[in-house]
């Protein structure tokens, strides 16, 4: 989906929500269809902020669950309390997420037979899936081997 079209299913979701369309929330919908990796709502302000300064903590908290909820957005939860945020480009793609759990970098890879597990087991069961997801903890080997995790100094490099 493009960002266009993304924009215009998110105002769609706010007006059938009854909710005003405001500069706060489409700053923050810029912000985060600005971002190119993984993000958290701490992040999200930070860039929403510099797009408007306006934006409050709690109106980034409060928009984030309309921008899932629309679809725009991806929410993937690595635990520790901590979740992180993604542009929803491609609603039709099946993702699993590799966390490296040295420097909490997500890594999404395409996984297309998740559509075809997911249907055959819950018909199964007798059941249809609403959503499903494959997250991979994963312990970086260069770490293990050098004392270096080249993902935690590939993150440090792009800040």
């Amino acid at each position: 989906m493009s960002t266009e079209d993304a924009r215009v299913k998110f105002r769609t979701h706010l007006a059938a929500a009854g909710l005003r369309i405001t500069n706060q929330r489409l700053a923050i919908f810029d912000a985060a269809f600005a971002q190119k990796e993984h993000f958290t709502a701490e992040e999200l302000l930070a860039h929403a902020r510099a797009i408007d300064d306006s934006v409050s903590r709690a109106t980034v908290y409060r928009t984030l669950p309309h921008l899932i909820e629309s679809g725009v957005l991806r929410e993937v939860d690595i635990g520790k309390n901590l979740k992180y945020y993604l542009p929803n480009t491609d609603s039709s793609a099946q993702v699993a997420q590799v966390i490296c759990v040295d420097c909490d970098k997500i890594f999404e890879i395409s996984a297309p037979f998740m559509s075809w597990y997911g249907s055959t087991v819950s018909s199964k069961l007798g059941l249809t899936p609403v959503s499903q997801r494959l997250q991979v903890n994963a312990h970086c080997d260069s770490l293990k081997t050098t004392g270096i995790c080249k993902h935690r100094a590939a993150a440090a490099a792009a800040s």
